[in-house]
């Protein structure tokens, strides 16, 4: 965990955390999160469907992109990568992924010919049949299959 970047060179970085399709509320989030808890950004680069913030934080960029799961919806992944050893002991890069839902709680969707109300965007997607009332739940891989109903 770095708090400052005494003593490390301009381009460090622990994590880099992809941000995919978000809305200018995710990135006011994001951006507001950062700032509080006063984390430095290495760089950032625009992506052609989002952005990606190189961050010197490991462990504040993966608990940021739980939290924006849980608040906003969407596929939450993170993967390590050796970057080497310090110590004896093995350091990682974390590559934290959010990617956003293009639908939201409440709203109208179809999903293999049938027609669902988005009842929960966390861990999973809980979604309840309009005519049954019938629920089932979907991972966030499946989220591409998922159409939205346009009123």
């Amino acid at each position: 965990m770095v708090r400052t970047m005494e003593g490390k060179h301009p381009g460090y970085y622990e994590a880099i955390l992809q941000l995919r399709h978000p809305t200018e509320l995710v990135l006011d989030f994001v951006y507001a999160e950062i700032e509080r808890k006063g984390i430095y950004i290495t760089k950032e680069e625009e992506e052609k469907n989002g952005i990606d913030i190189y961050l010197a934080d490991g462990p504040f960029t993966r608990d940021l992109g739980h939290r924006l799961q849980a608040k906003f919806g969407g596929e939450y992944l993170v993967t390590a990568k050796l970057y080497g050893n310090k110590d004896g002991r093995d350091v990682y890069r974390l590559t934290v992924l959010f990617r956003q839902a293009h639908f939201a709680k409440h709203d109208l969707i179809t999903y293999r010919g049938n027609t669902y109300i988005v009842k929960t965007l966390d861990k999973e997607i809980i979604l309840q049949e309009e005519k049954t009332g019938k629920k089932i739940r979907l991972k966030y891989k499946e989220m591409s299959a998922i159409k939205k109903v346009e009123a």
